[in-house]
């Protein structure tokens, strides 16, 4: 709505420029060229759309075009690079939006990366992405480097996820695992000594115990060790990691007593080659995620946009309006659980600090 409300003032002002130029005559013909050009704005392309209105009217009016940006190309498209990285939960998210977008802007190249939560922020600060992908909120750490390199930012919530416990299909034994089965799991302490699923609980088999999981770098490594074992970074060493959760379905999904977690997406992606057990009682789905019963292992996703980008490349500014604006589209397309309405509001809210 703010785009539009600009497009409007702007083709406005170019009415009253074009009475100057060619008379009483014009306004009419504005006017009604105005009606049209709003009528057939889009979120999508809402910066086409103006420059599109200031071309048309400019050369009706008998002036000059302004010269576009770099990255606007010819007929007024979009164009140009937009990079992200961060996340390996959220790359999904990014990469559905991206998708979508380039049936709008097909000459804006979007590109994701995963080299984890912590990683993209690294890249971010230095001033390499426009946009860090993240499992987790910022850390103040994080945040000062930012500060100190001059990179001004905003956070954007742009959807949410239920942490996942997954094992292999064919445990038929662990269907729902408690916070303190999960702690014996994973726990620092049970390094070398919890071994094996019988030792978690007396009623499961003589089978022994594999570990996969989220990687030091990784988001979904900071929350679920925080939520599990009460502790940011307290886990058992002898398990293995990876920033890819693609990594930990392999993982899982080639051995019998494996365990893991990463994001719901991945669940729902990997269908049959892993599945996912209750925590406390509760699946881990859209309505639980939203509702807030999926405790503790439900969360938020985020998308950190780099302020400078945002004011300075019309590409990165479409593309993330484009995120917020079809969020629901994207959430369907990578099977991540949506914004709640008071989310959304939150996330306007916040975009509209930066147009």
């Amino acid at each position: 709505m703010a785009r539009l409300r600009s497009l409007v003032v702007h083709i406005d002002g170019l009415l009253c420029v074009c009475r100057g130029h060619r008379g009483s005559d014009s306004a009419t013909w504005v006017a009604h060229e105005r009606n049209i050009v709003i009528k057939s704005f889009t979120k999508a392309a809402a910066l086409t759309a103006a420059a599109g209105a200031a071309v048309l009217m400019l050369t009706a009016c008998g002036g000059q075009a302004a010269p576009q940006s770099p990255s606007a190309a010819a007929g007024g498209a979009l164009s140009g690079p937009v990079v992200a990285d961060g996340s390996s939960t959220v790359a999904p998210l990014s990469e559905a939006a991206a998708d979508l977008f380039r049936d709008a802007e097909a000459d804006v190249n979007v590109t994701v990366a995963t080299s984890g939560t912590g990683g993209g922020f690294q890249a971010f600060c230095a001033g390499e992405t426009d946009i860090s992908n993240a499992s987790r909120a910022i850390k103040d750490e994080e945040a000062e480097a930012c500060a100190a390199a001059g990179i001004e930012f905003t956070e954007i919530v742009v959807a949410n996820d239920g942490l996942s416990v997954v094992v292999n299909p064919e445990n038929d034994w662990a269907d729902d695992l408690t916070v303190e089965q999960l702690q014996t799991i994973w726990s620092p302490e049970s390094e070398g000594e919890i071994t094996n699923w019988n030792q978690v609980d007396p009623s499961f088999p003589d089978q022994p115990l594999t570990l996969f999981g989220a990687g030091t770098d990784s988001g979904t490594f900071d929350y679920f060790t925080e939520a599990i074992n009460g502790e940011e970074g307290a886990i058992r060493t002898d398990y293995s990691p990876s920033e890819d959760d693609n990594i930990t379905v392999q993982g899982v999904s080639g051995d019998v007593g494996a365990i893991g977690f990463f994001g719901l997406s991945y669940v729902e992606e990997n269908e049959g080659a892993i599945r996912a057990v209750a925590v406390d009682g509760v699946m881990p789905s859209t309505e639980t995620v939203q509702d807030g019963s999926y405790t503790p292992l439900g969360r938020e996703l985020f998308i950190y946009v780099n302020n400078a980008s945002y004011a300075e490349k019309p590409q990165v500014a479409a593309f993330v309006d484009f995120c917020l604006e079809s969020h629901a589209e994207i959430a369907e397309a990578a099977l991540f659980v949506p914004l709640t309405e008071e989310q959304v509001q939150v996330a306007q809210d916040e975009l509209a600090t930066l147009s």
